[in-house]
């Protein structure tokens, strides 16, 4: 509880952003196009995730070096002060383009927060749990992850049933930014509290086993390689599958905003409570058989989801076709955290598994809405849905040559 309280509030306000995509737009850019505003809101998205290696790579030393309780709060912190940006700033017509730089900024402080907080929750789980039950306390690093992806949904369905869409749009959508800084600085009063797991005191000390980016890439070049690719189609897919789907519901014309917001709600809380049956699953049969199940089934059907979504006029069917695309990429999500944190040893654990991961969600995680609004801008939306199954089929392949990390696991040499 401890370990995941944080990351559930890392997480609100990181997607709290995405929920709100559509009222930060005119608010934070000059009035015209809107598709123009909408591309860059997403860019915006984007350039947090570009941020998010930065952070990996800082505060993955800091974690190594000073503790992983040390690098849990410290990014808390940096996450209340980005959200409190958000909500103070006036708009673009009050101040013009310092608005658009405070956004970037705040963003920018996001980023680095969650960079680092992946890799010290991932660590922080894997290594607190015993050997028979690791793959279900690692699990709950992504049920948090959706708790905060859908309390962000939960406050916006709020508003739109209390508000009228012109007091949101003016003054409404600051409400969860305020909601994301308070719950945060209760969370780092928490998280000062944690005890320290027996694998950062057990490390190996002295020159050599000193955590850096030299020392990543030099000493463990296989493992950070496997972790880009392994990560590749997976986070790719995540994003397409939910974040994005958002916009898309809506952006077909088939149903409205809250409609889209409520089905898009339904399908999160249906993957989030399968995290944990999948990760105790792993426990059982290993980490692999998981991960190339996903594979095999993204690649088949990620295209006829999409394009069957693009025709869809049942919530009910949106809701279905929805979640079977989260419990496809099930076979990820539920168990990246512990097979990234097995590949490496407690010096340089958290650098290992927050750095390659960040990197590989800058490329193809952050960019995946805006690379599908690119699409569809240039008349060929059905591109994107290549592009995903490309490289779910990639990651398929590093599934299929990849050891098995529950068998051969770093954690047990603690």
């Amino acid at each position: 509880m401890g370990g995941s309280a944080g990351n559930l509030v890392e997480w609100y306000d990181w997607y709290a952003y995405a929920a709100f995509s559509f009222y930060l737009a005119p608010h934070f850019f000059p009035k015209g196009d809107p598709v123009a505003q909408t591309l860059n809101v997403w860019a915006i998205f984007a350039v947090g995730f570009f941020m998010r290696p930065i952070g990996a790579w800082l505060m993955g030393i800091y974690g190594d070096r000073r503790g992983r309780k040390a690098g849990l709060t410290l990014s808390v912190t940096l996450m209340c002060g980005g959200s409190m940006l958000i909500a103070v700033t006036p708009g673009y017509d009050a101040i013009g383009a310092w608005a658009t730089v405070a956004l970037v900024v705040a963003r920018l402080m996001q980023g680095l927060s969650v960079g680092g907080e992946y890799g010290a929750s991932a660590t922080y789980l894997s290594e607190m749990a015993g050997k028979q039950r690791r793959g279900f306390f690692s699990s709950f690093q992504y049920v948090t992850l959706i708790s905060g992806h859908l309390i962000a949904l939960a406050v916006l369905l709020l508003l739109q049933s209390t508000m009228s869409e012109t007091a949101l749009g003016e003054w409404g959508w600051r409400i969860p930014f305020f909601i994301g800084g308070a719950l945060a600085i209760g969370v780092f009063w928490l998280r000062r509290n944690l005890p320290e797991t027996q694998s950062f005191a057990n490390r190996e000390t002295g020159a050599e086993h000193r955590s850096s980016f030299g020392a990543l890439f030099l000493r463990h070049p296989r493992e950070a390689a496997l972790v880009m690719l392994l990560t590749a189609g997976g986070t790719l897919a995540f994003y397409a599958y939910s974040v994005y789907l958002l916009t898309f519901l809506s952006a077909t014309g088939a149903f409205t905003k809250p409609v889209s917001t409520q089905i898009s709600a339904a399908a999160l809380f249906v993957f989030m409570c399968i995290q944990p049956l999948a990760g105790a699953l792993s426990d059982r049969i290993g980490r692999k058989p998981l991960m190339i199940g996903f594979g095999v089934l993204g690649v088949i059907f990620t295209w006829p989801i999409f394009t069957a979504l693009e025709i869809v006029q049942s919530p009910l069917s949106a809701f279905l076709l929805m979640t079977g695309a989260l419990v496809i990429v099930t076979g990820y999500t539920s168990i990246n955290a512990v097979v990234k944190a097995e590949m490496f040893p407690a010096h340089i654990r958290t650098l290992g598994v927050a750095l390659p991961y960040a990197l590989a969600n800058a490329i193809f995680g952050g960019t995946a809405p805006y690379v599908a609004l690119w699409f569809k801008d240039a008349g060929m939306e059905r591109g994107f849905y290549w592009y995903v199954t490309a490289m779910i089929g990639i990651s398929l392949i590093t599934y299929l040559r990849m050891r098995d990390t529950r068998v051969h696991s770093k954690i047990l040499e603690d």
